[in-house]
């Protein structure tokens, strides 16, 4: 199998500070599988400095690391020896549900210097020839097999704040060799704040009418938009109580970008009426346990005998 070196690795803070987490909170050190997927990047365009045409970098291939497994301890899926053991690994595989592709695993280490250790390069070079778990890369007619290696540690001596180190590697099969990495970490800094450009929300928020023309927020004052826009305006109070369905005109179009506050102002309604809704589940909470306390008490002195035969003196009577 030829190399396929990749240019970089992308993760997500979230799964990274997952990571992290579960690492610093086991009780010692930990492996684990990482999961995602690895994509070709198209060739950059032509240039004058180049009149053949050709592109210094035809291959260039990102791994994005999107979730994880950890197992909790070490030796999870391999021997001292670095040998994985295939039925072992499967069966860490058989939990994941929507199966994700295997790209690699991550080994953390406490109070241990950041290079990989000699099983674990052993380890890693022995995932990396396991066609069965090999997957397309997207945009390439190519496979990937997991030869990622993503190594943590911690500082050799304690420290007043707790630093975690990490370092990522591919597995050279030509070489024979743990390749250092970059690593990009995604969502984080103001570089990626155009990725956002493209955030399709996935929040159950009512779907509304927004568009500028013929919509409920249009300026005409037919019938038929005078009803569009109550119906519009129920569903909006159904989340944010108080706020005009005409105001998210403002959050649409070349005007979105001035008008900051009025979607803080949108998220603060929103705040406020699941605010209102836990302070009123709390209260029906509250009575529902004093309606079971007060039957608790009139189950027992439905039971006591004292009370039975009180009633049966009265019946004689």
């Amino acid at each position: 199998m030829d190399d396929l070196p990749l240019q970089k690795i992308q993760i997500s803070g979230p799964t990274l500070a997952s990571m992290i987490q579960r690492f610093s909170t086991a009780l010692g050190d930990v492996d684990g599988l990482l999961f995602g997927h690895v994509s070709h990047i198209a060739p950059s365009s032509l240039s004058d400095d180049d009149p053949l045409g050709s592109s210094s970098d035809p291959s260039t291939f990102v791994a994005t690391v999107s979730g994880f497994l950890c197992s909790g301890t070490i030796d999870s899926f391999y021997d001292s020896s670095g040998q994985v053991n295939v039925l072992a690994l499967r069966r860490l595989l058989a939990d994941r549900v929507p199966l994700r592709s295997l790209i690699g695993w991550f080994s953390g280490r406490r109070r241990s210097p950041l290079r990989p250790s000699l099983r674990e390069s052993s380890v890693t070079a022995c995932l990396s020839t396991k066609a069965q778990f090999s997957f397309p890369i997207e945009n390439s007619p190519s496979n990937f097999r997991p030869s990622l290696f993503l190594l943590f540690a911690s500082p050799l001596s304690d420290q007043v704040i707790h630093t975690h180190e990490y370092k990522a590697y591919q597995y050279c099969l030509s070489s024979q060799t743990l390749e250092p990495k970059s690593i990009d970490i995604v969502n984080i800094g103001p570089a990626f704040r155009g990725h956002y450009g493209s955030f399709s929300p996935s929040s159950p928020f009512p779907s509304l009418a927004c568009d500028l023309r013929g919509s409920p927020m249009a300026e005409d004052d037919t019938d038929a938009t005078r009803v569009s826009k109550a119906q519009a305006q129920r569903e909006l109070d159904t989340c944010a109580e108080g706020v005009q369905i005409g105001s998210l005109r403002r959050l649409m179009g070349s005007e979105a970008t001035n008008y900051t506050a009025g979607l803080e102002d949108l998220y603060e309604k929103m705040l406020a009426k699941l605010d209102s809704l836990a302070r009123l589940v709390e209260k029906t909470s509250a009575k529902v346990h004093e309606q079971e306390s007060h039957n608790v008490k009139l189950r027992k002195q439905d039971d006591d005998p004292s009370n039975l035969a009180v009633d049966h003196c009265k019946n004689i009577q």
